[in-house]
């Protein structure tokens, strides 16, 4: 193993619940009526793969782009002062830079986002490539995003790499780009459902990830 591919929103941030408020408020705004657990089920994927899971298409034409930004400046405002790194981030990061492995981030949110992120994380000096919706066509569980990724960690083969994620969406996304996945628990996906997505292995968080460092698959053989 020579470089991991991180998710952000649910594997190394606790923001998938903030993620779910803003679009329940985002859409009771422009009038739909929307349950917080299924739009929760959907985060992970961009606002293009999730909004067509509770509006009509001409409605996405019309209102799609004016309804994913009032959105995001929502998240902003209002959600993103509350997001938390979860536990043990950068020392597993540090550990994986010790192992001489490099660190890439793969995320459905816009590159500012991506940018912030790393700073509530504490991160930025130890991630060697990132990538975000600026850099895909199409969001999770499109390939497009890790795609991306692969291409920045040049002169890595996709054997060499893994991904690390928190939803399905990650493991779909990432097995038809050609990678492994593995998943945490902590973004609150079923085990059942990271394993029928294809997760090669299943950690609590990235405490736990770190803790069982040795034996698990980011060890360089």
């Amino acid at each position: 193993m020579r470089a991991v591919i991180f998710d952000i929103d649910g594997t190394l941030l606790d923001s998938v619940d903030l993620h779910a408020r803003a679009w329940v408020e985002a859409f009771a705004h422009f009038g739909v009526e929307t349950d917080e657990a299924k739009v929760r089920s959907q985060i992970g994927k961009g606002g293009d793969e999730l909004m067509p899971e509770f509006l009509p298409a001409e409605r996405i034409e019309r209102e799609g782009k004016e309804i994913e930004g009032f959105r995001s400046d929502l998240f902003k405002k209002k959600y993103l002062p509350e997001v938390r790194p979860f536990p043990a981030v950068r020392p597993l990061f540090e550990r994986l830079h010790e192992a001489g492995l490099k660190i890439a981030l793969a995320s459905s949110g816009k590159g500012p986002e991506v940018e912030r992120y790393q700073e509530i994380l504490g991160i930025a000096d130890l991630v060697d490539v990132a990538t975000s919706s600026d850099d895909a066509d199409r969001s999770k569980p499109h390939p497009d995003i890790f795609e991306a990724a692969v291409k920045k960690l040049e002169g890595l083969g996709k054997d060499d790499m893994i991904v690390v994620g928190d939803t399905p969406y990650d493991a779909e996304a990432a097995s038809k780009a050609g990678l492994r996945t593995v998943g945490l628990l902590c973004g609150g996906f079923p085990e059942a459902d990271l394993s029928a997505a294809g997760c090669i292995a299943i950690y609590r968080d990235p405490q736990d990830l770190l803790d069982g460092f040795e034996s698990s698959p980011l060890a360089k053989g």
